[in-house]
């Protein structure tokens, strides 16, 4: 199955796990429950998921790397206990808590969460001298005489061993005590995520191009050579950091990332026609209504790839605007819950003292959920958002010396309405821009097959669809209506992917 089908598939094992019967039992036992074994390819996102199931369903998460521990410091060190049997003395032989269990109960103890998962990453790559104790593990979910405790679920994985040369085989034994999930990589999957994520346009578009350089792993003689989803993610990272820094990405920089020189090669070449386009088509002016006759109609003469490139460009940006009008839509919600309770509670308590308790427990719902391994980047940078706005709320009136609750109360009213505003402004901007895109591309396409693929594009965005739902666009309902022709749709994919294919054959058998 492919990395969401395997997400969705832990997570409902989760949650049956966890599910409890009248009398607050497990309703299946603890020792019915049974590890989950993840086996795929390297860096497809196996460790991503785990961190998406946790915040989720709001349970604990430990995440360790089997490879990085010894037998000791997995197991423990062992010491002598005295005991007495029968009337006689013994020296007996005990170890220290595991780290791993002593993260678990740690965890347990900061965050007062008391059901979790506890992810073991590359559980076939362990040493010789650890391999017998985490199959014990595995089998028994204890380390010697410590065992996991009740409510934490084991999920393990690891790698296959044509990606691996270190794997270990399980025996039967062990995978006949553990629930067994294969995932391999899926870039339609992979791509649903890039767009939630806002993985640079360049790499999404390119992989949309070429998807058989999404994820490839070769045999040369110069050893292995592979693209993997987890360097697509961090070159990604780097591309948009380097845009800040004026610095450019080259092939030798891209190649630090995706593994295979063909295809680095390849992406670094895109990446140059990418700036090209956004220069020569003029994106953002595009988007502000003001390209040129010109412009339109070397578009139109453009070869597919090219249009192709455009597109992502356009939308790529209206991506960007779209999530920023989300991250600002769900400061405002935020926010207006705050003031719903800083307002219930003015009566009794001084409006300081209100504000100063609400920063200090959203400070505390941080720390516990990145402890908890809940907090992804997005919801970190809104909670210090919140934090910041409800922070800047005390300090002005500390500063305007408002004390009054009926005035500390208009008057945090009017500063949450500039964040209302500054919704409504973005808003507004951006449904500028998804008229002027749409516009754009009808004079360049008319009706033809390239408004129907960039619409689908707009559906399956993720930020891109959520403001179409929340602000609309009459444009992207108005073209909607030629998805409903499946057939149409259907014939022009086809099209598309058999002209890829031909040409994917073509340059192999140039090379």
């Amino acid at each position: 199955m492919n990395i969401k089908q395997a997400k969705q598939e832990i997570t409902n094992t989760l949650k049956a796990y966890l599910t409890r019967d009248e009398w607050g039992n497990y309703l299946i036992p603890t020792v019915r429950q049974r590890p989950i074994l993840l086996m795929g390819p390297p860096g497809i996102g196996k460790t991503q998921i785990m961190e998406q199931i946790a915040a989720e369903t709001g349970v604990g998460l430990v995440a360790y790397t089997i490879t990085h521990h010894t037998r000791q410091s997995a197991i423990g060190l062992p010491f002598i206990e005295k005991r007495t049997y029968g009337g006689e003395t013994f020296s007996v032989t005990e170890y220290t808590m595991s780290e791993i269990l002593a993260s678990v109960y740690q965890l347990m103890e900061r965050t007062g969460l008391k059901e979790g998962i506890l992810f073991l990453d590359e559980i076939n790559c362990v040493s010789e001298t650890l391999a017998p104790m985490m199959l014990q593990f595995l089998q028994c979910k204890t380390f010697g005489n410590q065992k996991l405790p009740e409510g934490w679920t084991i999920v393990a994985a690891g790698n296959p061993p044509e990606y691996n040369k270190s794997v270990r085989d399980f025996d039967v034994v062990t995978l006949d005590r553990v629930k067994r999930i294969d995932v391999s990589e899926d870039f339609a999957v992979w791509k649903e995520y890039a767009q939630r994520k806002g993985i640079h346009g360049a790499v999404v578009s390119y992989l949309d191009i070429k998807k058989e350089n999404f994820y490839r792993i070769e045999t040369t003689v110069d050893g292995l050579q592979f693209a993997t989803a987890r360097g697509w993610e961090d070159l990604s990272e780097l591309i948009c950091a380097y845009e800040k820094l004026g610095l450019r990405v080259d092939r030798q920089v891209a190649g630090q990332y995706i593994q295979l020189p063909r295809i680095a090669k390849d992406f670094a070449n895109y990446l140059e026609l990418y700036y090209k386009y956004q220069r020569t088509y003029h994106v953002d002016e595009v988007l502000r209504g003001e390209w040129k006759p010109v412009t339109v109609s070397e578009l139109r003469a453009a070869p597919f790839d090219e249009k192709l490139s455009v597109m992502g460009l356009l939308l790529s940006r209206m991506s960007e605007s779209a999530r920023a009008v989300r991250k600002q839509d769900a400061l405002a919600t935020a926010l207006h819950a705050d003031l719903t309770e800083f307002k219930e509670r003015l009566a009794a308590e001084p409006a300081q003292t209100v504000l100063e308790d609400l920063v200090r427990r959203r400070q505390a719902e941080m720390k516990r959920a990145r402890e908890a391994g809940q907090l992804d980047k997005e919801r970190r940078e809104l909670d210090q958002r919140e934090v910041q706005a409800l922070e800047t709320y005390r300090m002005d009136l500390s500063k305007e010396d408002i004390t009054d609750g009926d005035a500390a109360m208009e008057a945090v009213r009017g500063w949450f309405a500039g964040e209302v505003e500054q919704r409504r402004k973005l808003g507004a901007e951006t449904s500028t821009q998804f008229d002027n895109a749409f516009r754009f591309l009808e004079q360049a396409f008319g009706q033809g097959q390239e408004l129907v693929i960039f619409v689908t594009e707009v559906t399956a965005g993720y930020d891109a669809s959520w403001f179409v739902e929340n602000f609309g666009c009459d444009a992207y309902f108005r073209h909607n209506r030629e998805l409903l022709f499946d057939d149409t749709r259907h014939r022009i994919r086809e099209e598309i992917e058999a002209a890829r294919a031909a040409r994917s054959k073509e340059e192999t058998k140039d090379e």
